[in-house]
């Protein structure tokens, strides 16, 4: 089962970008976030006619999440539990079950679509939201891996793990991404038991998943690494590969942000 993430920036306008992306990438599972359309508004045709069924929990101008699977989805849920006040669209999750071969049935995957909150600037409320946020995330994986289960929380969520993610930590200080707090509660839920798909992977730093459209950051690449497929142990043990398509960046109108995926053998 091939699960792509992938922070679009906004859904229609990016369209041509991510219709030509499924075409020639074939993901089985996708999550998008940022999608910044009412779930009235989203292009379910032209992705229904690629093949895909379609969650979706949307909002209008801002955030936006979905999930595009060729298999069967069930259990779907909108929202990250924790404060029924909150009204960002910002997670989705459901059961994907593969239809397996002869012989062997298809193991399901629990996945969510996550966009975290950016926080900047730091000193303000959107920081504390953010790393609210960020323990209600872990609050809800702590129960997701308790059903023990293969798990994969993909998505932005909008934090710089390391001085090895990013071009130059100096540009970078003081930035609600790479503020030492949001490190901190990032790695809180990567040690409930959550791999790094791309680092259980690859060991090479400076690989990113996000270049600003100011200042010729594409050109230098000038780039960080915000975008992730965490996953359960379960799921852990099924990794085939995972990779981020960089050359998307490159295309006509892209997202500031590329597709990373990862195969996990069904």
């Amino acid at each position: 089962m091939k699960i792509a993430t992938w922070n679009v920036n906004s859904l229609n306008a990016r369209l041509t970008v991510v219709l030509n992306y499924l075409r020639e990438a074939k993901p089985d599972v996708v999550l998008l976030q940022e999608t910044k359309v009412t779930d009235d508004k989203f292009p379910a045709t032209e992705l229904e006619e690629l093949g895909y069924n379609i969650a979706r929990h949307g909002q209008k101008t801002y955030n936006g999440v979905a999930i595009l699977s060729k298999y069967p989805m069930d259990d779907i849920s909108s929202g990250l539990p924790g404060d029924a006040a909150d009204e960002q669209a910002r997670y989705i999750e459901a059961v994907i079950s593969a239809p397996g071969r002869p012989g062997r049935p298809g193991r399901p995957v629990r996945v969510a679509s996550i966009y975290a909150p950016n926080g900047n600037p730091a000193d303000t409320p959107k920081f504390e939201y953010k790393l609210a946020w960020l323990q209600r995330l872990r609050q809800h994986a702590t129960t997701l891996l308790a059903h023990e289960e293969a798990l994969v929380l993909g998505g932005d969520l909008n934090v710089i793990l390391s001085e090895d993610d990013l071009y130059d930590p100096r540009a970078w200080e003081g930035d609600a991404l790479f503020r030492p707090e949001s490190i901190r509660a990032l790695r809180m839920i990567l040690n409930l038991g959550l791999s790094d798909a791309y680092r259980a992977c690859h060991t090479e730093p400076h690989r990113y998943t996000f270049w600003d459209y100011q200042a010729g950051a594409w050109a230098k690449d000038h780039g960080v690494r915000i975008d992730y497929l965490l996953l359960s142990a379960q799921a852990a043990d099924r990794l085939a590969a995972c990779e981020i398509d960089k050359k998307v960046r490159g295309w006509e109108r892209p997202s500031d942000h590329v597709p990373v995926w990862a195969e996990v053998r069904e």
